[in-house]
């Protein structure tokens, strides 16, 4: 991407005559593995008590068709802070152990680099998992291992600085663990280690439900998957408190690394639901933002904040067990899980909360994606997009502002869950350039009890507002409608880009 310099210089400036009244400060809340079906809120068959995001919803705007870009982590983190499908760069896999950022594929302005030109001071707090140059800490190629899996300590220097992080990419200030299930499992603190990762990783406390799926690693000495949490929402709050000094706006990505495997809830909060290890860690995660809601109000910022809450995909494999078990859905109604290209896979809590601009108590049944929080915010703050910025973001303040339909520019989404699988979705209807939205395998019997039919055509349609579910395929009876579908399907995945600002 190039942007000229006179346009760099024009941004503040730009940004500046908003601030009267004054820019909202801007909190995105990004929960990691959370089901459209956990909140309370939203399924009233819920087995979870999530008070403070029900007070969200209730004080706010809850889309129940809202999507990420993809049903995995990284490639939704990368689409929702460049305002651009994660495909378009052919990222549809997570950053894996060690992984370099994606970037520098082809670099783009980010929501926090966005921003910062107007003034705001921003922080990342929690999962990252876009990528670092780890490599700057070796000691020597002769040091490197042939995989980074079997990396030892003494193969680094971990007093050097991390290159291609949160710091790198727009954001002031960077506080978390990375990734909660990869190494190296420490605490990183804006590009740099703050406990050297001495120690091979053995897994404590024992996970409350689940495998709790590590993998193995360094660490530093004493980590407790229990305390990554905790001291995630303590760094949230001090963070908050600080900027609540200053005079400036703060952008908060307060991305949470759970509900995401390893469950780890902390002891006071084990028990505290009826939906197992999961329910109490989501319950935690809740408390958590309760939290930090109070200390916005301590600090009498409440009245000129936007929070957005969401999450990267759908909840784990594990949902199926503790639907089983438990009779909690963290899926809801919808099919399939994290992964999936089913609806379970990408559709999520949505939450909006902006008091005196974003109406209370409201429920939106509009399409909407975290790809458009980009151009919706730059609306906010008054900062014009190029047409080689957030391509495929669309401004949904004025669907933020009223509730209706008619106010929201979406009408189509591109999904994507790998290389050889993609659906569009407009209006009530939902096409698969593929036989079916499955990656994982579900367990044996689940899809006969819940009246899930086998695939046995060559792609799939599904009519949302009559089947939810995806228990019936359409595709033969609507064979036209499918194929329109799909020559405006592989027209958009050609198109470099799909929106025009």
């Amino acid at each position: 991407m190039v942007i000229t310099g006179s346009f760099l210089l024009s941004c503040p400036a730009v940004c500046a005559q908003k601030r009267e009244p004054k820019l909202p400060n801007i909190i995105i809340v990004y929960a990691d593995d959370m089901g459209w079906g956990d909140i309370a809120s939203q399924n009233p068959e819920s087995k979870i008590p999530t008070p403070h995001l029900d007070r969200l919803a209730a004080e706010g705007m809850r889309f129940t068709d809202g999507h990420s870009s993809a049903s995995v982590c990284s490639p939704s983190r990368y689409a929702m802070l460049t305002g651009r499908y994660h495909w378009r760069i052919n990222m549809h896999g997570v950053v894996p152990v060690y992984g370099n950022t994606h970037f520098n594929i082809e670099p783009r302005l980010t929501l926090p680099e966005m921003l910062g030109k107007c003034n705001y001071h921003t922080a990342c707090i929690g999962k990252w998992h876009l990528g670092w140059d780890w490599g700057g800490l070796f000691l020597g190629d002769d040091k490197k291992p042939a995989s980074l899996r079997e990396a030892s300590a003494d193969m680094f220097d971990w007093t050097r600085r991390i290159s291609e992080g949160p710091i790198d990419h727009g954001f002031d200030y960077y506080f978390g663990d990375d990734i909660p299930n990869m190494p190296p499992y420490t605490w990183i603190e804006n590009d740099r280690v703050l406990v050297p990762p001495t120690e091979t990783f053995e897994p404590q406390p024992a996970v409350a439900e689940g495998n709790h799926d590590c993998r193995p690693g360094l660490a530093a000495p004493g980590w407790r998957l229990d305390a990554v949490m905790p001291r995630l929402t303590e760094r949230a709050i001090s963070w908050v408190e600080e900027q609540a000094q200053q005079d400036h706006p703060f952008f908060l990505y307060w991305s949470w690394t759970s509900p995401h495997t390893p469950i780890s809830p902390s002891p006071e909060f084990i028990g505290s639901t009826e939906a197992g290890g999961y329910g109490d860690y989501v319950h935690q995660s809740d408390a958590s933002l309760g939290r930090l809601l109070k200390e916005l109000e301590k600090q009498q910022l409440l009245d000129n904040t936007l929070i957005v809450f969401t999450a990267d995909n759908g909840a784990e494999k594990f949902s199926y067990e503790r639907a089983r078990k438990y009779n909690h859905r963290s899926m809801g109604p919808l099919r399939g899980t994290k992964s999936d290209l089913w609806e379970a896979g990408h559709r999520l809590p949505f939450i909006v909360w902006w008091p005196g601009q974003v109406p209370a108590n409201t429920v939106s049944d509009s399409l909407v994606s975290q790809v458009d929080i980009f151009a919706t915010v730059a609306a906010v703050v008054g900062f014009p997009l190029s047409e080689d910025m957030a391509e495929d973001s669309h401004n949904l303040l004025p669907l933020w502002r009223s509730g209706k339909t008619s106010d929201n520019p979406r009408r189509s989404i591109v999904h994507s869950a790998s290389k050889n699988q993609f659906a569009l979705r407009r209006g009530p209807w939902i096409y698969y350039d593929c036989p079916d939205g499955e990656r994982k395998v579900p367990p044996k019997g689940w899809n006969q009890e819940n009246g899930f039919e086998e695939s046995d055509q060559p792609f799939a349609l599904y009519n949302l507002d009559e089947d939810i579910g995806q228990r019936r395929n359409r595709y033969r009876d609507k064979i036209d409608l499918a194929k329109g579908m799909q020559e405006e399907l592989h027209q958009m995945t050609s198109d470099t880009a799909t929106v025009s600002h």
